[in-house]
């Protein structure tokens, strides 16, 4: 089943976005036309102007937040230039559902158009779903959280591999990998970064953190002081990753730890390496299936 979604949309939205015309001040044009929907023949395509109360907004929307801010601004633009890229929608019972666009359709709707610029396409449910996620996967269009749950949503649902994920929304497989990570936290940390108030690289840190009390401290102190990245990292690495104290460990060799931030640079994720004396154990930290199985073939292309 996924194999035959990922051909479908192989191209990404090249396709779908391909119709993305300039089109004309929708405000003069509702003054020519007395009918609901008009038909306008543009790059072999075609522009219907359709009411906007006829159009619902996606339920399988990835994105939950809409800056109220931005859509006022947009809302300017478009009662001063009108819609210059249509709305993708696609036919639901008597209505239309749109697959991109939502947020041109909230500000069309702020400055009160009758109608708006749209291009119809036949898809199917799954095919909406997965267009919704890329698209906005692919315009950064969504908080952290948001593009989580959307790429766990395309390999829970549609049953894509991190490799088809990569290609579809254009990034890497170790950015997949650790937008997917995550997840793992709690619902506290995941409000704070949908609010903006932590970064995916905050949340990517306090996932290493393994003592929750630790944890939500490391949160709260991020918040208040301001932390960066970088001095965040530094906590947790003098707290031992928030794990219960133990007796005070050896400071690590600088060439282990040099060895462990190439390895982590090469495959993507957390590498440890525990020497004792002459022996010892390299410890590579994956968090699925899939992310074994990517590993795995990665590290057959070493020699």
């Amino acid at each position: 089943m996924a194999a035959a979604k990922k051909g479908g949309l192989g191209r990404g939205l090249d396709a779908l976005f391909a119709d993305a015309v300039p089109v004309s001040d929708p405000l003069k044009e509702e003054k020519k036309q007395d009918t609901q929907v008009r038909t306008e023949e543009q790059s072999g395509d075609a522009v219907q102007y359709i009411n906007i109360h006829d159009i619902m907004p996606n339920a399988n929307q990835p994105r939950k937040t809409f800056s109220e801010e931005k859509i006022e601004e947009l809302s300017k633009s478009i009662k001063e230039h009108g819609i210059i890229q249509p709305i993708v929608v696609r036919k639901k019972g008597k209505s239309y559902e749109i697959v991109a666009g939502e947020r041109r359709w909230r500000a069309a709707r702020k400055a009160e158009l009758a109608k708006v610029p749209c291009l119809i396409r036949e898809l199917s449910d799954e095919q909406n779903m997965l267009i919704a996620i890329i698209e906005n996967m692919q315009r950064e269009d969504l908080n952290p959280v948001e593009e989580a749950e959307g790429l766990n949503q395309m390999i829970v649902t549609f049953g894509m591999t991190q490799e088809q994920i990569s290609k579809s929304v254009g990034k890497s497989r170790p950015y997949i990998a650790n937008s997917l990570r995550l997840l793992k936290l709690p619902e506290y940390i995941k409000e704070e970064m949908a609010e903006g108030r932590l970064s995916a690289a905050h949340g990517r840190t306090l996932v290493t953190v393994e003592d929750e009390d630790v944890r939500k401290a490391l949160c709260e102190r991020i918040i208040k002081e301001g932390l960066s990245v970088r001095e965040t990292e530094k906590l947790v690495s003098e707290d031992g990753k928030g794990k219960k104290r133990k007796p005070a460990a050896r400071t690590k060799n600088p060439d282990v730890a040099r060895v462990e931030a190439e390895l982590k640079e090469a495959l993507g994720t957390r590498v440890t390496i525990n020497q004792n004396g002459k022996k010892g154990k390299i410890e590579i930290e994956f968090f699925s299936r899939d992310e074994l199985d990517r590993l795995i073939e990665l590290l057959k292309t070493l020699k």
